[in-house]
């Protein structure tokens, strides 16, 4: 079963359209949603979350219509930029509410990340820094027993070793088959270690979704002279870029003659391509 399944998803506000989106987030997966500011990524995390209403196409969740709130909000737990937690409450009185809003909250759970994460309980939100509010949201989408979770810059404000522990522990999730994550960060380093697929969004258009290892594989980058790029067959050549020092191209692997050294290419290297061509 998929976790999530997208089809011809279409959403427009004044000068912003979401146009015609296709997506598939199979169980035992993570998906990377990358973007620019402005791309996308946050309206359609919205859309997934029924918090606005969607102009076309259809959202399934484990093969139910996102729509339906009731059942699907014990199944997905949710990090978003605006964590949403009141002020006034410390760490443990948000595990209080918890308790009360989700039939499969587990406090033990909730306890054991809060002191993995170094997140004091008895410190009012208010006083929490950015890093720290987005550490409480993550224990709490993690505490709920949720089979999908969807996560908006969860390694936002967070140092190097914090974000490497988040990343840990989504993979550590994903070790249940049944479970899935749905993630879209500017840190495409993040990413790059921890998703089995990729999304690009650029404009409100998909450009490319993949699994990350078969575009790593299918893609490389060649440095050369324009005129050694002339010689190379068209259909090789995704994406070019022009210095005083030269040429480089994004090229497919397979279509590449023989004996042209092809360098491999990062997730964020392929994106840039990709995004200053479509401009």
């Amino acid at each position: 079963m998929n976790a999530i399944e997208i089809k011809g998803l279409t959403k427009s506000y004044s000068g912003f359209k979401l146009d015609n989106l296709n997506l598939i987030l199979p169980e035992g997966c993570i998906m990377g949603l990358v973007g620019q500011n402005g791309a996308g990524k946050s309206t359609v995390i919205k859309l997934i979350l029924d918090m606005i209403r969607k102009d076309g196409g259809s959202i399934c969740i484990f093969g139910r219509d996102n729509t339906d709130n009731t059942a699907l909000k014990e199944e997905i737990g949710v990090v978003l930029d605006s964590i949403g937690i009141p002020e006034c409450l410390t760490a443990y009185e948000v595990g209080q509410v918890m308790r009360r809003t989700f039939k499969n909250w587990d406090r033990h759970k909730y306890s054991f990340l809060l002191q993995k994460l170094s997140l004091p309980s008895k410190k009012p939100f208010k006083e929490f820094s950015k890093g720290m509010k987005m550490k409480l949201g993550i224990a709490v989408a993690l505490s709920h027993n949720a089979r999908l979770l969807v996560l908006d810059e969860p390694t936002s404000g967070l140092d190097p070793v914090v974000r490497d522990e988040v990343v840990e522990m989504l993979m550590d999730f994903t070790r249940d088959e049944k479970n899935a994550v749905l993630i879209s960060s500017h840190i495409v380093s993040d990413l790059e270690k921890l998703c089995d697929y990729v999304a690009f969004l650029h404009k409100g258009k998909l450009l490319l979704c993949e699994e990350k290892d078969r575009l790593l594989e299918e893609y490389g980058l060649v440095n050369c002279t324009e005129e050694e790029l002339i010689c190379f067959p068209r259909k090789a050549v995704m994406y070019k870029k022009q210095s005083p020092y030269g040429t480089q191209a994004l090229v497919k692997r397979d279509d590449m003659p023989c004996g042209v050294k092809v360098s491999p290419v990062g997730i964020e290297e392929l994106f840039v391509f990709m995004v200053k061509e479509a401009k």
